[in-house]
């Protein structure tokens, strides 16, 4: 007997059910339309519909074959019928949700029961799951077909993006022992700005001041921090700061700076492809990005051999660059450009690269992720050149003053005292900051 007709005629009992058990007849139903839409429509031709019209077509395709079964059900379960449908074929299935959730900036996928979400800072586990690792990995190869990535067990490491810019990292076995694991990092539809960080208490008002000075100055900037910490969004946010009319030039490993303005290019670093071949490094990018006639040249992250170029065009007519490193310090993060050099370039030698460094490097921004789940600007620090060797002065940063009762972190920004030697360049450039701008103090309220 075909299965429709089994369902329909044990309808009545599974409704009466509901209440003590899932109705798995939707997932079955679920199989035997997803069967008929693989064999009977051309799914490919499908997929390349706008999505307004690509759902609207498989919602009439599914009540067709309803209809053509004469297969009764409620109208709420036709509804969650045709959604599962939808997300299945055409969607990211259990993750299209979270995917809308503009609150959720990172989905963890560890198992079919195991779908943890980052919300305002937090990790919870999501009340989602998957039906097994096949379907994780049905997830999986839908997103990573169309941007043309593979993922086998002879490659089982793949990263890519949504049609959304999320960023998308994805793990399989035999290097992922408990079955495919799947991250996704989601990036707002409209870019963070100034005051949007200022009202999280990610840096104050007059934090901005200064980096809207140092970057309309032609100062060099590092943004340093662990992961997740929040430096592509810092970066997209000075980034704004940069005056109209220049041309810049932005390399990344993934793109995700979205910098609203006219003259500017964005470049991606390609993985190799199936046969080996194929592959765009960032050093490349970067040395292609010098005969592109750039102002300003901002690099996602540097994490190798690319650090040399990036600091090269920095010295040599680029001056106002922007980068981001990992790294815990600022003192880590030029301790870790000097190492990236020296392990790329076998004939150059600390007493060379150190200098070379300082001339490059004005400012380290540094962030820093707290353990409430807040980001920060912990500290903001010019690299100077001394007799002693390169050294650090602190402009600004956070003092921590302890946690309050529902372990939020509790600080506050403050100035050190140190008057930068690039505030001297500020003038120059038509930004007057007041005498007592840098005066030691802070605010703990």
């Amino acid at each position: 007997m075909p299965i429709f007709h089994k369902l329909s005629n044990r309808l009545d009992e599974l409704e009466t059910a509901a209440a003590k058990e899932p109705l798995h007849y939707l997932d079955e139903l679920l199989e035997h339309y997803k069967e008929r839409l693989l064999r009977e429509t051309n799914l490919d031709q499908l997929i390349r519909l706008p999505v307004y019209q690509k759902r609207k077509t498989i919602e009439k395709l599914i009540t067709d074959m309803l209809e053509e079964e004469k297969v009764i059900i409620t109208q709420s379960d036709k509804t969650s019928l045709i959604h599962m449908i939808l997300n299945d074929s055409v969607g990211f299935g259990p993750l299209e949700p979270l995917l809308k959730d503009e609150q959720i900036t990172e989905i963890m996928v560890n198992g079919p029961n195991e779908v943890y979400i980052e919300k305002n800072g937090m990790i919870t586990q999501a009340d989602v799951s998957f039906k097994n690792h096949d379907h994780i990995r049905h997830i999986i190869d839908r997103i990573v077909a169309p941007i043309g990535r593979r993922i086998d067990e002879s490659s089982p490491l793949a990263d890519g993006r949504l049609e959304d810019g999320s960023r998308v990292n994805a793990v399989i076995p035999p290097v992922a022992l408990n079955g495919p694991v799947l991250t996704i990092r989601k990036f707002r539809k409209d870019p963070y700005r100034a005051e949007d960080l200022i009202r999280f208490g990610t840096l104050n008002e007059k934090m901005v001041r200064f980096l809207e000075a140092a970057v309309g100055s032609l100062v060099n900037i590092i943004i340093s921090g662990g992961t997740g910490s929040g430096k592509t969004t810092l970066l997209n946010v000075v980034s704004a700061f940069i005056p109209i009319g220049e041309r810049i030039i932005t390399i990344e490993d993934m793109a995700e700076l979205r910098l609203n303005r006219k003259n500017l290019v964005s470049l991606e670093a390609r993985p190799a492809n199936m046969e080996g071949t194929g592959e765009i490094t960032i050093r490349q990018l970067v040395k292609n990005a010098l005969r592109m006639r750039p102002n300003r040249i901002i690099v996602g992250e540097v994490r190798g051999g690319e650090a040399l170029d990036m600091l090269q065009a920095m010295n040599t007519g680029h001056e106002g660059s922007l980068t981001t490193i990992h790294a815990n310090t600022p003192a880590d993060a030029l301790s870790r450009l000097e190492a990236m050099i020296l392990m790329n370039n076998a004939s150059m030698t600390s007493e060379v690269v150190r200098p070379y460094v300082a001339a490059a490097v004005q400012l380290v921004v540094q962030t820093l992720r707290l353990t409430d789940g807040s980001r920060r600007v912990v500290s903001i620090a010019e690299a100077v050149m001394s007799d002693s060797g390169l050294q650090l002065k602190e402009i600004f940063r956070f003092r921590r003053t302890g946690l309050s009762a529902d372990a939020r972190v509790n600080g506050f920004m403050e100035t050190t005292g140190y008057v930068p030697k690039c505030a001297e360049k500020f003038k120059l450039f038509g930004y007057e900051l007041p005498d007592d701008f840098f005066a030691a103090g802070g605010n703990p309220s």
